[in-house]
């Protein structure tokens, strides 16, 4: 079922027009990636969506929302960069957070301990957020963005300056919000939504060139891949591979070669025997389902 429906969403910088009318649902109890490389327009989409910037045109209708009601209020939203009063601990700052947000001061109090338990930090609730790891930080802050019971709750790169430690907290976190709340989160971590999400949406140059569940991008982009690893140089083998009718495309990076076809069994025996009959020097040999990245540089034409 619908919870926000966006229509038409523009933007202007200066007349020149970064965002170029996106049309999406966002359906309640998913999470939804926003996939796109730096400077796509991710930020300035979810800026607009929490009404933090103005749009240039369109529309953004909540399902519940009465008309000429304040959105925000169903809007729980992360930044890229959020800041903190470092000499304040996790609790301090939740409970502030609470009380900006309207609750009562004994609501805010409630909502704080049931969300540091939610996020993974209570036994760090009276540390100073100074002394906080970078996945604290951010648990810390989608624990904020959620003090108010939003319907929906916006992160905005919430793992790009995570270590890898960091960044398996807050995945696991995104994984258990989806039974709290509707979640978009943006990340130019292909690999990430394909872990967490329900729903995926790609942005490129400020428009949105391909969305749908991982299984319905996969099946309108049917395509499997063989990776092939040489001891030397790939690039003088790939006239041998180039020519078998199941290929669909090659790719030559140093020693590695990736073979693109959409039958993966046909391409997997063709390749072998090209490889036994050659006597290539070949390390490895793997075959998989296209990923997003796969899917993503196919949509985008590079």
């Amino acid at each position: 079922m619908p919870l926000v429906q966006i229509r038409g969403l523009r933007k202007n910088f200066k007349g020149n027009e970064v965002i170029k009318g996106l049309d999406f649902v966002l359906k309640k109890g998913k999470c939804t990636a926003l996939l796109g490389p730096n400077g796509a327009g991710k930020t300035t989409t979810l800026r607009m969506l929490s009404g933090l910037m103005e749009p240039s045109g369109g529309t953004i209708d909540f399902t519940d929302a009465k008309k000429g009601e304040d959105i925000r209020k169903f809007i729980g939203y992360l930044p890229q960069f959020p800041v903190y009063y470092n000499w304040m601990t996790g609790q301090e700052f939740l409970n502030y957070a609470g009380r900006l947000a309207g609750l009562s001061k004994k609501e805010a109090k409630e909502r704080t301990e049931e969300l540091l338990g939610l996020v993974g930090i209570a036994d760090a609730k009276k540390r100073p957020v100074g002394k906080y790891s970078g996945g604290m930080k951010q648990r810390l802050g989608i624990a904020q963005a959620l003090i108010h019971r939003p319907k929906l709750i916006m992160l905005d790169e919430p793992v790009s300056a995570l270590d890898p430690f960091g960044r398996r907290e807050v995945l696991e976190l995104l994984e258990k919000l989806k039974n709290e709340t509707t979640v978009l989160f943006s990340t130019h971590i292909l690999n990430d939504a394909e872990e967490v999400c329900d729903e995926i949406l790609f942005l490129h140059n400020g428009e949105i060139v391909e969305a749908g569940t991982m299984d319905e991008l996969r099946d309108r982009h049917k395509q499997s891949r063989v990776e092939l690893q040489f001891k030397g140089q790939a690039e003088e083998f790939k006239k041998a591979f180039a020519s078998a009718g199941y290929v669909q495309g090659i790719e030559v990076d140093g020693s590695q070669m990736k073979i693109f076809a959409s039958d993966l069994d046909e391409a997997t025996k063709g390749i072998l025997k090209i490889v036994a009959d050659g006597e290539f020097p070949i390390t490895k040999i793997e075959s998989s389902r296209m990923t997003l990245e796969d899917i993503f540089m196919k949509v985008v034409g590079k």
